[in-house]
């Protein structure tokens, strides 16, 4: 009986820090993609996907919205990734902290194959993994913005599922060539279009940075 007692607290001390670290989790890459390609519904339905995946983790109680910037459209000017993730510092699932602001986030930060972590904690797979999945949809130029020319970058402010483009950064950092753009986390380079299909004719699995606004 001492024994059983015993390892039931032992076990209740485990899942309390697991929970303990996940609930300190403000950064993660979602798990799943919308399941249709780059079409989230919007902000919206991409901040609710980001929010589902960390309230399923443990960290339910934090705002979270992702890192994707929009066009103008409709009356409604453009938004910047950037303006819309907090302040930070941001940290994994591992307690990993991969920036301490907005400016170090968008510099020198500490984001990676093996700091960019999912929700649960796991590695996205990355250049040379099957299938790759290193291609995250941003829409956003390297400063975090978004693109002030006439062509999208959004695939329709995330509403598009077929024809289109997304800009997307590679969470492992590795490019096609030796160029320092193509390394980029944040803005690496545009897809081919905005269906499950095309995406992952790069390297993409129509997964989204998430950040805790709070």
């Amino acid at each position: 009986m001492l024994h059983r007692i015993g390892t039931i607290a032992l076990l209740a001390l485990l899942t309390g820090t697991a929970s303990a670290q996940q609930s300190a989790m403000t950064f993660f890459i979602s798990s799943t993609g919308s399941g249709k390609g780059a079409d989230y519904g919007g902000l919206a339905g991409a901040d609710k996907h980001c929010q589902t995946l960390g309230a399923a983790a443990g960290a339910g109680d934090r705002t979270w919205h992702a890192y994707l910037s929009t066009s103008p459209a409709g009356g409604s000017g453009a938004v910047n990734a950037r303006d819309r993730i907090g302040k930070g510092p941001w940290q994994n699932a591992k307690g990993v902290v991969i920036a301490k602001d907005v400016a170090e986030l968008h510099g020198n930060n500490n984001l990676n194959k093996q700091t960019a972590l999912t929700e649960k904690g796991d590695i996205v797979n990355g250049r040379g993994d099957t299938p790759n999945k290193h291609d995250i949809l941003t829409g956003s130029k390297p400063d975090g913005t978004a693109f002030a020319g006439p062509e999208d970058m959004t695939c329709g402010n995330w509403t598009k599922s077929a024809e289109g483009t997304a800009m997307l950064g590679h969470h492992d950092r590795q490019g096609l060539t030796d160029d320092p753009p193509s390394h980029s986390w944040n803005s690496s380079h545009p897809s081919r279009g905005c269906s499950d299909e095309l995406l992952k004719t790069t390297g993409s699995a129509g997964l989204v940075y998430c950040f805790a606004t709070n």
